[in-house]
């Protein structure tokens, strides 16, 4: 409703207004009024001749041209506005053919505005205005009516049928009709019938407007006679939609009678609306995605298949859900590439402490991509420990691009359709993590994480390391394609990366297709450093510290590192100085003023007795013990295999929760000691007189690998020839039958094991020399590192006196 015109209903009733009318025709004559006339603008409603209406007027220049009127003959001329939203209309806004109206009482309301009842006395027309302001004055000429000396049988036929339609509407509304009825009745005049009609139906301004503004009565009735049987149409088809939502209708559920009533005016308009409007939005959704051609022929059949059926229907819904999701993937969106190799450099220095091969890896594919940035490039796999920032690099990679980046979790996945989603057959179907990545990233380059690749698994319901393969093979995902989009989609712009902790489970044609990065576990210097520069500063702010608060020397962050925490990445360490800083927020909160320095004396109040104690270097080493070296996910250990003899028949016992692999190896171990006991000076029929028993420490801990060859075999000589080993040495190394000592890997990792354990000197195999590249120089300086080719190269560094 407008301001001017708040309620388009008369506040009285019905009754009223046709007296009102009566009494005003039966006077026959109209009064006079002045020549020029304050204007009154409306918004929605058309003012007929004869209509008694209120009307609240909010408008300043309205006020006052109602207050004019007032003060002079009462009348005022009221015109419909030809645009509603017009504010301040002018002459040229306002229709020229309205109506005179006389002011019969007026209310000043609380918020400033007027109610004022008003009657139409006349039709006029503006002539011209002679005033804008303060209010609209007009000079306006009365509009006399035609009249008619005798009414024709057409006329009267018409007449009767216009108060049989009326009494027709008014009855389906559940209006009383007797009394209004006889009012119409003696009314015979077909104008004034016409225009007390008009007043009362729920006409549109446009059509109000055209009927007012009629001079000849006659025409006047027919165009009423047509709005009455529009009118009578339309309450037909109301009354028919409640009357068969009312037939399904829970009375207790008026939610229930609404969507029942929904469902009826659908059938009533054949329900092509709402499907036509649905499916040109869709239409034009689809010509925005730019769609390849075979897929745009796709979606346009899907598209025809919708508009056919039955909105409601569970069929027309997933139809409806594919091509939203056709429409929403980017098929032709592309991130623009910053291959800015400078900038790049720096983010990840920035992000990353060290790593140089993996960083100088990343720089050289951005570098081909800035070369040729059509290439394909491999998919990069970042395998290492848990913690040493594997998911992050992907994450700086993103950035150093200016692409998005989203992490998908692969741990624990066993459902094919993960990857390669649902048959659109299936209930609640949907596409795979990979297209509904595409769809939340909204560009067709992003950076996307395949996390935990080793811990995929498999069931009943298919294998993902599988479905895998065409996503990441350069050569195939360029028509990647998924059960529910049953389309192809192009994935080759895409830039995959994989983290996994192991390599081992990866199945090997999936390994095949990427190329697989070494991320080992830091040293302890890496680890100081990164706890000095990243670590410390944002646990301080995270804990509501400033990063002057807390001091923390180096030889504290060791201390933290070697007793609290056992792991080749950072999450314990970073979780331990998070400890420390919450220490000393509490401190803060209690009143403590800072600056709060850890030493090593407060470090175990803060932290509680250490976690971890190392075993100190043995001074001597007893025959039949040898120490080892072992790789695991959280880096490099010392393994003492200890060898004892007892008087038997040649039986070997292994203890220690020792695997297939160490078992073969002590087994191996065994026979050239047998095969070569001249050259090692041991009695030949050994095993005549003794058993064997071969034990590694730590029993509830598994072990398994094929790195212990060397240690069980020097373990042995020793115990069988009494001699102690070498008590500043570690080794490593897998040998066979004769006597070769084979590669291992995790040499970084081992060697850091044995400098953290005090040892001086560590004998690895000769095939491993080139990995002491990977090896930090500050290492290198506190160990003497021996290789060996065969075993005979290993006995004189172990029994050295």
């Amino acid at each position: 409703m407008t301001e001017d015109m708040m309620n388009s209903t008369p506040i009285i009733t019905e009754e009223e207004v046709l007296s009102g009318v009566l009494e005003h025709e039966a006077d026959g004559t109209l009064p006079e009024f002045p020549a020029e006339l304050p204007v009154l603008p409306v918004r929605d409603i058309v003012v007929f001749n004869y209509m008694i209406l209120p009307l609240f007027v909010g408008r300043e220049k309205s006020i006052q041209a109602v207050d004019a009127a007032l003060n002079g003959s009462r009348y005022m001329m009221i015109t419909t506005q030809k645009e509603e939203g017009t504010e301040d209309p002018s002459p040229e806004d306002l229709h020229t053919t309205g109506t005179v109206v006389m002011i019969m009482r007026m209310l000043k309301m609380p918020d400033g505005r007027l109610k004022v009842l008003v009657q139409g006395v006349s039709r006029a027309k503006i002539e011209h205005f002679t005033s804008t302001d303060p209010y609209l004055m007009a000079e306006v000429n009365g509009l006399e009516e035609i009249e008619i000396e005798e009414v024709s049988v057409e006329t009267e036929a018409m007449m009767r049928a216009v108060r049989e339609q009326s009494e027709e509407i008014l009855s389906l509304r559940g209006v009383a009709t007797s009394e209004i009825m006889s009012v119409l009745n003696t009314v015979h005049d077909p104008g004034r019938l016409a225009d007390l009609i008009a007043a009362n139906l729920r006409l549109k301004v446009p059509d109000a407007q055209a009927i007012l503004e009629c001079n000849d009565p006659i025409e006047r009735l027919e165009r009423v006679n047509k709005q009455l049987q529009k009118e009578s149409e339309v309450a037909n088809v109301q009354a028919r939609i409640q009357s068969m939502a009312r037939e399904g209708m829970d009375k207790a559920q008026r939610d229930y009678y609404l969507r029942e009533q929904l469902k009826a005016i659908r059938t009533e308009l054949g329900e092509g609306e709402g499907v036509e409007e649905e499916a040109e939005e869709l239409a034009e959704a689809l010509n925005k995605a730019g769609l390849p051609k075979d897929v745009r022929k796709e979606a346009t059949k899907q598209l025809r298949r919708l508009t056919s059926m039955h909105p409601e229907s569970s069929e027309a819904s997933v139809v409806r859900n594919y091509l939203e999701w056709l429409s929403e993937l980017p098929w032709k969106k592309l991130s623009r590439d910053r291959l800015d190799i400078l900038k790049a450099q720096e983010i990840l220095d920035e992000d990353h402490y060290g790593l140089e091969k993996v960083k100088d890896r990343i720089l050289e594919y951005l570098s081909v991509r800035k070369l040729n940035p059509k290439s394909k490039g491999p998919i990069l796999c970042f395998a290492g420990p848990p913690g040493v920032g594997k998911t992050s690099l992907g994450r700086s990679i993103a950035r150093s691009l200016g692409r998005k980046f989203q992490r998908i979790s692969l741990g624990g996945m066993r459902d094919e359709a993960e990857i390669r989603g649902h048959r659109r057959t299936y209930v609640g179907a949907m596409p795979g993590r990979i297209i509904q990545t595409m769809k939340l990233m909204g560009t067709r380059n992003p950076v996307i994480m395949l996390d935990e690749i080793d811990k995929l698994g498999s069931d009943f319901r298919g294998d993902p390391s599988s479905a895998l393969l065409e996503v990441l093979d350069p050569e195939q995902n360029n028509n990647f394609s998924d059960h529910y989009l049953n389309v192809p989609f192009d994935l080759s712009k895409v830039m995959f990366i994989c983290t996994a902790n192991q390599l081992d489970t990866i199945p090997g044609p999936l390994r095949d297709r990427m190329e697989i990065i070494q991320i080992p576990g830091y040293t302890m210097q890496e680890k100081t450093r990164i706890a000095r520069r990243y670590l410390l500063p944002r646990q301080a702010e995270e804990n509501g510290l400033k990063k002057d608060e807390v001091s923390i020397p180096d030889s504290v962050l060791s201390k933290i590192i070697e007793e609290y925490t056992r792991e080749a990445g950072l999450r314990n360490l970073e979780r331990e100085i998070g400890s420390v800083c919450r220490k000393l927020a509490r401190q803060k909160a209690e009143g403590t003023a800072g600056p709060y320095k850890v030493t090593a004396k407060t470090l175990q109040k803060l932290l509680g007795i250490p976690r971890f104690i190392d075993e100190e270097k043995d001074a001597e080493m007893i025959p039949g013990v040898a120490q080892g070296l072992a790789w695991t996910p959280y880096g490099g250990v010392i393994l003492n295999i200890e060898v004892t003899l007892m008087k038997g028949k040649g039986k070997l016992t292994l203890t220690g929760q020792l695997g297939d692999v160490m078992k073969e190896s002590a087994q191996a171990a065994l026979s050239y000691a047998r095969a070569n006991a001249e050259e090692l000076n041991i009695d030949a029929d050994f095993l005549d007189k003794h058993d064997i028993h071969i034990h590694v420490p730590a029993g509830a801990t598994p072990k398994d690998g094929p790195s212990a060859g060397v240690t069980l075999l020097i373990a042995l000589i020793s115990a069988l020839t009494g001699k102690p080993v070498n008590h500043d040495l570690c080794m490593t190394g897998e040998i066979t039958l004769r006597g070769r000592v084979l590669p291992v890997g995790g040499i970084k990792e081992k060697i850091l094991a044995g400098v953290a354990r005090g040892l001086h000197q560590v004998c690895i195999p000769k095939q491993n020399e080139k990995d002491l590249e990977d090896v930090p120089a500050d290492l290198l300086k506190k160990i003497k590192v021996h290789t060996a080719a065969h075993v005979q190269d290993i006995i004189p560094l172990a029994f050295t006196e």
